[in-house]
């Protein structure tokens, strides 16, 4: 299935993709419990091109999952959402609840169910796990949901903090990033992995959010050492992303937002 959304003489094209703006009769939001299916609010193009403010509340982005990771309006942070429970992950490592009027500019949330499970016995690194997926996907031409419960020697995380206008580009912002190193500690890994012909529209690859135990502390993962836990895979076959705009093409995407996602601080 090959969708694609054309504006202002720019083209998207993205097979197993459905794209639509956000104006509150979408058909989007019809259902927002069909099985199988990540919802995005904009683009990762969007995001490096500094569109720090969107206009698509927590509470809306709650009708369409319980799982999935995404920031706040101004870049204030990272969001996890896990168990139906949404929280702001924010540059000091503290994780605290989201209310529902609060905005984000970027979120990807489903509903997950978990169709592959797996036993994990380390230590593993986040190299040796994201391997392992990898190997037990049938294909990786499709978007999957990725959960991981344990106890990790060590977890790197990055979180960005609240941005002022004029807002710098992603990829600047996260250069100077703020980091945090959580050792033994015992929490969950939430995220996606999607395949590379999506990238720029969202990240290809893996994106992932750490939120320990207590649900208190976290951030964007940047690494771990996972000593031991379980692992669960969402397949998830479509992808309905809410476009504000679309930017031209011909710019190195795949290397701007490996930048933003991966770079450590400079």
């Amino acid at each position: 299935m090959i969708s694609q959304l054309t504006r202002d003489g720019h083209c998207l094209a993205l097979a197993r993709t459905v794209a639509a703006h956000h104006d509150g009769g979408n058909r989007l939001h019809d259902d927002p419990h069909r099985a199988g299916e990540i919802f995005q609010t904009t683009t990762m193009t969007a995001l490096l091109d500094a569109a720090y403010d969107g206009d698509v509340t927590y509470g809306e982005v709650a009708r369409h999952g319980d799982f999935g990771v995404g920031t706040f309006n101004h870049l204030d942070g990272e969001m996890v959402a896990v168990d139906g429970r949404f929280f702001q992950l924010r540059s000091d490592g503290s994780a605290t609840p989201v209310t529902p009027d609060e905005k984000t500019p970027f979120a990807a949330v489903t509903f997950f169910r978990g169709d592959i499970h797996r036993r994990l016995d380390g230590p593993l690194a986040l190299d040796d796990v994201e391997a392992l997926l990898d190997r037990l996907v049938p294909t990786t031409n499709l978007f999957y949901a990725v959960r991981i419960d344990g106890t990790f020697s060590s977890v790197v995380t990055r979180t960005v903090p609240r941005q002022h206008r004029p807002y710098r580009p992603l990829v600047d912002v996260t250069a100077t990033q703020t980091e945090a190193t959580f050792t033994d500690v015992t929490g969950t890994v939430v995220g996606f992995r999607c395949p590379d012909y999506a990238q720029g529209v969202t990240v290809a690859g893996y994106h992932l959010h750490f939120i320990d135990h207590s649900r208190t502390r976290g951030g964007h993962v940047l690494g771990f050492t996972l000593a031991e836990g379980t692992l669960a895979v969402d397949r998830d076959s479509d992808l309905h992303v809410e476009v504000p705009y679309l930017v031209p093409t011909g710019r190195d995407v795949a290397a701007e937002v490996d930048a933003a996602e991966h770079q450590r601080r400079r």
